[in-house]
């Protein structure tokens, strides 16, 4: 008989096993309905070239990518960061002039108020600060912290294919959820020492205030809704808390400050003689219940004020309100026993 012809080989296995997956046949992000025009699209577009085109497993193109943008912002950061050293400087004075336009509100006099407001507004000017200004590096950090959140949230969902063998280590499947729960637990500390260290404005100010005290907690609060992150979104975000730790060691170098131009910062010894009085004890429920009867205050200020400013408008067009004792028209007959004391204000009840 005719010799039997050899077995067929086995057909290729290509599935989500198979150590050829998403190397053979990955498809396309536009093919997936991803990469669109939109910034979050772009960042998908970056990180697919980072994969493709350069042959970086996905691991290593969020890495890469996020490095990338934040060497792009540092421009930013570290004029955010000369602005931050240079209001350190005259930050205890300018809370000294803000809380002499706080007393001022609360008080009755409006001309004071304006004397006190412009006494700040020109220190402000004098010496070129404005605490707007530590909001710009946040302002632009903002949007492309969401725009990588969306795009690999994006990813992760679809599924992209190699995402879900583009991991590293213990985290294969860079579209799953951390199985050891390490990325969340790294990402917390990190972003804790980011908030303590000052890391993105380059002045650190442990204890200031009950702010800084909700500040520190904030990593805490809100491990429990991202412990179920895909891994690919720990892997972006870690990466930018490293970078960040990373600039502050490296401005933390004398030498490079001064080459950079920024200031060094402000000792804590220099500032304690000039500075505020330390806040009162009791904790940050104390310290937020003041500030809440002072806002109070300052706003109870502003109606009196406004009151005063406005009486005549508001007795012409609200009902008429006795101001006297007794009717002068009625009869004398009829007239009721004089009251054993007059009332002592008689206008509040005009005024209001």
């Amino acid at each position: 008989p005719p010799p039997s012809p050899p077995p067929s080989p086995p057909p290729a296995d290509f599935g989500v096993n198979s150590p050829d997956f998403g190397i053979l046949a990955e498809p396309r992000l536009e093919e997936l309905g991803l990469g669109a025009s939109t910034p979050v699209g772009m960042i998908q577009n970056l990180l697919e070239f980072l994969h493709l085109e350069l042959g970086l497993p996905w691991w290593a193109s969020i890495a890469t990518g996020t490095v990338g943008a934040r060497i792009l912002l540092l421009p930013l950061v570290l004029r955010g960061q000369r602005e931050a050293a240079r209001l350190s400087r005259h930050l205890p004075h300018l809370q000294r002039l803000s809380q002499r336009v706080s007393e001022a509100r609360r008080g009755t006099d409006p001309n004071q108020v304006a004397v006190a407001y412009s006494e700040l507004v020109a220190y402000q000017r004098r010496h070129d600060v404005n605490p707007l200004r530590g909001f710009l590096v946040p302002l632009v950090q903002t949007p492309l912290f969401v725009s990588f959140f969306l795009a690999l949230q994006g990813m992760a969902a679809a599924p992209v294919p190699g995402l879900l063998r583009g991991g590293l280590a213990w985290f294969p499947n860079l579209a799953a959820p951390d199985p050891l729960y390490a990325l969340p637990l790294l990402v917390t500390a990190s972003t804790w020492l980011v908030l303590e260290l000052g890391a993105e404005t380059g002045v650190a100010a442990p204890g200031a205030g009950p702010m800084r005290q909700i500040l520190r907690l904030l990593p805490l609060v809100f491990l429990p809704f991202i412990i179920h992150f895909p891994t690919a979104v720990f892997t972006y975000w870690l990466t930018s808390n490293c970078f960040s730790l990373l600039q502050t060691g490296l401005l933390r170098v004398p030498a490079l400050r001064a080459k950079l131009g920024v200031a060094p910062p402000l000792d804590p010894a220099q500032a304690t003689p000039t500075g505020p009085a330390p806040p009162a004890k009791g904790g940050i429920l104390k310290q937020l219940k003041k500030e809440w009867r002072e806002a109070q205050a300052t706003h109870e200020a502003e109606q009196r004020r406004w009151r005063l400013k406005n009486h005549l408008n508001l007795a012409a067009k609200g009902p008429l309100r006795q101001t006297f004792a007794q009717n002068p028209l009625s009869p004398p007959g009829t007239r009721p026993a004089p009251p054993s004391e007059s009332p002592k204000r008689p206008w509040k009840d005009t005024l209001g």
